[in-house]
Formats: structure tokens, sequence, C-alpha cells
């Protein structure tokens, strides 16, 4: 039997605030950091990678800063356009616009402040980094429509939660070579993989109403699935590494993170909800393991 984890959990400092301060931290995912640190690592990544973990550590936590702010955005965003499913499913009935918490104007308006503070975060950036930031609008602004469309909305996903390694790539290097390209794809096959494990929770659900998954896609065969994505993660970062540092050793740095990904996929356990939120949630770990991964291979190459 399938263990529903309710989408918004009042909890921790969350749970003090005033009920419509508390409906707009609840929109905006405040509860969950999980997402903000999903949609950080990569654009970390791309820095380390480029060699700018030192120097431009202020990059780093103004790529934090614009995470936080632009998840939360997204999430908004998501939510105001996916209201009437948000209400049809278990898991996502209690957010806040489909509870009544927070109104769909409200909603707006907290919209455009989050984009605000995206905003100050643009203009930290140089003319073709902030350029590949602003180009991250229409896949984003696309996103929450892939689900009526197509079987991958994962893989759209996954173009948009890893655009952040092409902007701290781009910023630190100048460019936009080819080791930035073999980043972006590794991490759009890692974002398939963790987000069919989070879709797992959703199933029954959206085999109800309509909703197309890649977990309804793969089936039985979903463990199966997720490993091969992974496993092609691996292999495109194998290869984002080698175009920096083309030795056999620095590809060894990798293996912590490998390590992590093969064990989330053995001890998954896709009809139980709390083991697929878990393992989905591990992948911050992942992240951290792959920032230490490229900064040691950025640095020394």
């Amino acid at each position: 039997m399938t263990i529903i984890v309710p989408d918004s959990e009042h909890r921790g400092l969350v749970a003090r605030l005033p009920r419509r301060l508390r409906g707009l931290a609840l929109l905006a995912r405040l509860d969950r950091p999980i997402g903000w640190w999903l949609l950080f690592w990569p654009g970390a990544w791309g820095v380390a990678l480029a060699g700018g973990v030192v120097a431009r550590w202020d990059l780093i936590l103004w790529i934090l800063a614009g995470s936080i702010a632009m998840r939360g955005a997204g999430c908004v965003y998501n939510d105001i356009v996916d209201r009437d499913l948000d209400a049809q499913v278990a898991r996502t009935a209690a957010r806040p616009i489909p509870s009544g918490m927070v109104s769909v104007r409200t909603a707006w308006l907290w919209l455009v402040a989050l984009s605000l503070v995206g905003l100050v975060v643009l203009v930290q950036l140089h003319a073709l980094a902030a350029g590949v930031a602003l180009a991250s609008l229409a896949p984003v602004a696309a996103y929450p429509f892939m689900k009526r469309i197509t079987w991958w909305p994962q893989a759209w996903l996954g173009l948009v939660f890893s655009w952040a390694a092409l902007v701290g790539w781009s910023e630190v290097a100048g460019d936009l070579s080819a080791p930035m390209w073999w980043l972006y794809a590794g991490s759009i096959a890692w974002v398939i993989g963790y987000d069919t494990i989070y879709a797992l929770q959703d199933r029954e659900d959206d085999a109800l109403i309509g909703v197309r998954s890649s977990a309804l896609r793969m089936g039985r065969h979903v463990q199966g699935g997720v490993a091969s994505f992974y496993a092609l993660a691996l292999l495109l970062w194998s290869a984002a590494i080698w175009a920096v540092r083309p030795d056999p050793l620095a590809l060894a740095a990798l293996l912590p993170a490998a390590v992590h990904l093969g064990w989330q996929v053995v001890t998954l356990r896709p009809d139980d909800g709390g083991n697929a939120l878990a393992r989905f949630r591990a992948n911050r770990l992942t992240g951290l393991l792959l920032f230490l991964a490229f900064a040691v291979v950025g640095t020394g190459a």
C-alpha cells in the first residue's frame, strides 16, 4: 500500500508564522528546502568545474539566493496553473491555493515579489551569463503544462532545474564551451532520475486524473529506469570532467556520488511513498558530493 506524504507540512519555523505568512511560506515551499538545494547544486557545479570555487565564492552565494527565490517563484506559478489538478490529488490537496489558505490574486503578487529578488541576483552577472539566465524563463513558464501533453514532464524539469549549470559556468569561464554542455546534459539525466522517484508518490492519483509522468510510463521497470538515467548522468559528467582535465584519476572524483546514487536505486521501494520521498531528498547529498568532485577537478585543472 502506498503511503501518502502530504506536500504541505506545517512544521518548524513555518508552523509558528501567522496564518497569512504561513500560507505564503508554504506556497513558496520554504518548509521544503530540498527543492532549492536541487536547483542550486548544478549552478555551484558550473562554478566549481570552471575553477571558480575560491575566486568566485560570492557567485556561489548569489546562485544560492537566486535558487531560493526562483524555486519559490516557480512553485507559486506551478500552483496557480495546477490549482484544479492539485485539488484532486491527496498529496497536494492541502497546498495553500486549493485549500483556500491563499487566494490566486495574492499568489500572483507573491510571485512578483519573489521574481524581484531574482532580478537583484541577475544584475550581479556579466552580460553572457545574464542572457543565459533570462533564456530560462520560457522553459520555466512551459513546465506546468508538460504533464498534460507528455509522459516525460521530468525531462522538461531536467531542462529547467539544470539551467543554473549554464549560468555558473558561463559567468566564470566567459564562454559556452563543451564541458558546460556535458555538465548540463548530465544534470538533466540526474533530474529525470530523482524526479521519477518523487513521482512514485502520485502514481495512483495521476493515473486516475490523467496526469502523465515517467513513473507511470516506466511501470514495473521504474527501478531499472532510474538506474539507467543515473548511469547516463555519470557518463555525461565523466565527459565534462575529461573535457576539463583528461586524466583517468580525475574521473575517480565521481566515485562517492556514484556509490550514493547506486544506494538510492538498490534501496528504492516503488510502492512505499515514504521511502520514495526519502530517496528523493537524499539527492541533496548527491549534489554536495558532486560539488566536491567538480571543485577538485576544476581547481586542479
